[in-house]
């Protein structure tokens, strides 16, 4: 029977990327494992087949032959030949990565001797809501959450006061069981004791077995000066704690900063709009800003400021999180137009009008210029 092209094994095209091989191995690799169908021979067959593919997909010069002579280029003592053979197309650290993320550890493999690492305990999150001012100075905060701890009447072990867990009866107290599946073995956690290599065999009463309780728990956290919405902190060893002797979780603080009436930031600086009247505008004036301290800040505006002219204020923005010093603020100017003008105003503006130059707007006589230029045209 002639064999099926590599690439249709895969369900991929010659253009794939190594990544592309490999996911695609790791797709057919979980739905056709012997352990997955066992006594399936058809599954068997697949699962070689995919994974012969692979051994020469994922190998650069086979690949090279393989496109260019096809299944010939590794028959009759051909350079290529590998095939499935021992998974001789196989680069060690390659089959270990794929069986170890749905297997376990394949042949007492890297992660063999960590017997307790299936117990550790389950990250927690917990939102946090402050403010723009307190990210500015950063703060204290005690805050309560529910999580698992130890048991106080059996210490974490699980077992009731004077007994001890014994050992495993399924995997003999290893931790890791193997089981042979023709052409190579596969090695494995414990179904039963989650590799502890223990069993509970006089439940403590508080906590059935499981060595941990349900509690509420209350910790003080600092947010250090200068967090943004969105910030992650992680503080190790504060999740929920880990079963039969696992190490705890972690907590993760996920930061939210509320947005703020008067100021807009991004990333250390800080942005601010300040509206002034078209007279200051104009003939120039000073005026007092506040800044996120908490203090004012003094600008002067100069004669003829345009409305949408930003001024900077150098170190007046958010502290850097990680390094030294602080932000700019930026103050934007925002011409305000009256509006409701009384008799009097309206006379003076009346007035001003008529006495005005064409040399007080450069920008409107410009304007003008080109809308005549446009109109002539």
């Amino acid at each position: 029977m002639a064999k099926r092209d590599y690439y249709d094994v895969l369900g991929i095209n010659k253009s794939a990327s190594p990544e592309d091989i490999k996911s695609a191995y790791r797709k057919l690799a979980v739905k056709y494992h012997p352990d997955k169908n066992p006594g399936d021979k058809t599954a068997e067959d697949k699962f070689k087949e995919a994974s012969e593919a692979y051994g020469i997909l994922s190998d650069k010069s086979k690949k090279e032959n393989y496109d260019n002579f096809g299944h010939a280029a590794f028959e009759n003592g051909g350079s290529g030949q590998g095939g499935f053979s021992g998974f001789g197309g196989f680069g060690g650290s390659d089959f270990s990565d794929i069986f170890e993320d749905f297997f376990g550890d394949f042949g007492g493999g890297r992660r063999g001797n960590k017997r307790n690492s299936n117990n550790r305990g389950s990250d927690l999150r917990y939102d946090l809501s402050i403010t723009l001012e307190e990210a500015y100075s950063g703060k204290k905060q005690n805050i309560q959450f529910s999580s698992s701890d130890k048991c106080e009447t059996c210490k974490g072990s699980g077992s009731k006061p004077g007994f001890s867990p014994d050992r495993c009866t399924y995997c003999g107290g290893n931790g890791k069981v193997r089981s042979n599946q023709g052409f190579f073995t596969v090695q494995q956690t414990c179904p039963q004791c989650s590799g502890s290599g223990e069993e509970i065999t006089n439940p403590c009463n508080d906590c059935s077995g499981n060595g941990n309780k349900q509690t509420s728990k209350k910790i003080n956290v600092t947010i250090p000066k200068g967090v943004d919405d969105g910030t992650r902190i992680r503080l190790a060893g504060k999740g929920e704690a880990g079963s039969r002797g696992g190490a705890n979780g972690d907590l993760y603080l996920f930061i939210n900063v509320k947005s703020h009436e008067l100021f807009k930031r991004s990333d250390e600086n800080l942005f601010f709009e300040c509206p002034v009247s078209i007279a200051d505008a104009a003939l120039g004036t000073t005026i007092e800003i506040p800044t996120i301290d908490g203090g004012k800040a003094k600008i002067k505006i100069p004669e003829g400021t345009q409305s949408g002219k930003q001024f900077r204020l150098k170190g007046k923005g958010m502290p850097y999180m990680r390094g030294s010093g602080d932000g700019d603020l930026y103050v934007q100017i925002n011409t305000e137009v009256p509006v409701s003008l009384n008799n009097e105003q309206k006379e003076l503006l009346e007035k001003f009008r008529k006495i005005e130059n064409e040399k007080s707007n450069p920008s409107i006589r410009q304007f003008f210029k080109k809308a005549k230029s446009f109109w002539k045209n």
